[in-house]
């Protein structure tokens, strides 16, 4: 009879070499794999260099990525609704009651995506945070009410969704008396590996999200939580630029591709022989793409104009602070300032479509603009 903590050091090194054994592949993959890695490093290095220099133009790119990366990931899924629908539903994103599914779960992606940008340096790799994610994911689905954040207890599958409406069964999933065991070992071979630092977190974070999407842990919400983990981890591991361009949207726009990555290995995932190199180049060709679209998008952004001063910067804190301004309210908070220079600054913030003016003459009003906001 072997002792408790033999058994579990027996049972660690059984799912560390089960996860690695993934991982086993040729020459010339593990040459792309260490090409592409690189290349997203390097980009990271720089990107990071763009973040300090705080200007409102990342603002605007993390405003069109959210909305972009709520509306594919939930058409992915099956919903229906354009992003101009989105956007218009986020402006109304204090009413209390959401009447189709598809708002539903537009407004559950939006409050956990907002959640991962705002505390990700908080949230930890966990069952108990995994589970609350999923729970928030669902939280305005009436459908989902039984099992929001709570592992299924029914078998399911996954099944693809194509534009024509048609849908496939890809594979099946692990039987729901597993899926806790399983679920415990996956975060516990992630949190060492990070820990470990032995492999690239890269690398760890493509077999995390392949063993998940396996595992499919939740009745429903399976596919949305992964795009959400893998947007958590990113930024976890200092990959800030995600923020700023939708993974969402380009899995969206390369479905079928994404599909055929995941299901190669999955096919043989009962065997033991699910080797990952097709999920791995996927995963690391998208990040190095989605790098190459945010230097294109920057640079136009960067060219519609220049960045805001510090007078300007300060103008625009009190606007949003204040909800409604007009030139007397300036005038009397800011009075270093000539009345003629604050107009010229409310010209320019408006021309920047960061402010609104509402009404005519003396009786105008100066608002934010929604896109300053999200």
């Amino acid at each position: 009879m072997y002792p408790c903590s033999l058994i579990l050091q027996i049972k660690y090194r059984y799912d560390m070499d089960k996860y690695i054994q993934k991982l086993n592949f040729d020459f010339l993959t593990n040459q792309r794999v260490m090409q592409l890695i690189a290349a997203i490093d390097e980009y990271r290095g720089r990107w990071n260099m763009v973040e300090k220099r705080e200007n409102r133009y990342l603002k605007e790119l993390r405003r069109i990525a959210t909305i972009e990366s709520i509306g594919s990931s939930t058409r992915i899924e099956g919903a229906t609704m354009a992003d101009e629908e989105i956007q218009k539903l986020l402006k109304d994103v204090e009413i209390t009651k959401f009447k189709t599914r598809d708002e539903q779960e537009v407004i559950g992606y939006y409050e956990v995506l907002e959640l991962v940008f705002d505390s990700f340096p908080e949230i930890k790799l966990s069952e108990s945070y995994i589970r609350q994610l999923h729970q928030l994911l669902l939280k305005h689905s009436s459908k989902d009410e039984r099992h929001r954040g709570t592992y299924k207890n029914l078998p399911n599958k996954v099944v693809a969704t194509y534009p024509t409406g048609e849908q496939k069964t890809i594979f099946d999933t692990t039987v729901p008396a597993l899926v806790e065991s399983e679920m415990f070992a996956l975060i516990e071979w992630t949190n060492r590996q990070w820990t470990e630092k032995t492999i690239h977190p890269l690398i760890v974070l493509a077999v995390f999200i392949y063993e998940f999407l396996s595992i499919h842990p939740f009745h429903d919400g399976n596919g949305r939580l992964s795009r959400l983990l893998t947007t958590l981890f990113l930024l976890k591991t200092n990959y800030g630029f995600i923020q700023y361009i939708s993974f969402e949207n380009h899995i969206e726009n390369n479905k079928k591709a994404y599909y055929d990555a995941l299901m190669t290995a999955q096919r043989k995932r009962q065997t033991g022989e699910d080797i990952i190199d097709k999920w791995l180049l996927f995963f690391l060709e998208s990040l190095k793409t989605l790098t190459e679209k945010l230097d294109k998008k920057y640079d136009i952004f960067k060219q519609k104009g220049g960045y805001l001063n510090e007078r300007q910067k300060t103008l625009k804190e009190f606007i949003a602070r204040q909800k409604t301004v007009k030139v007397a309210d300036l005038s009397a908070a800011f009075p270093d300032i000539s009345p003629n220079t604050l107009k010229k600054d409310l010209q320019y913030l408006k021309a920047e479509q960061i402010v609104s003016a509402v009404g005519q003459g003396k009786g105008t009003v100066y608002v934010i603009n929604l896109s300053c906001h999200l």
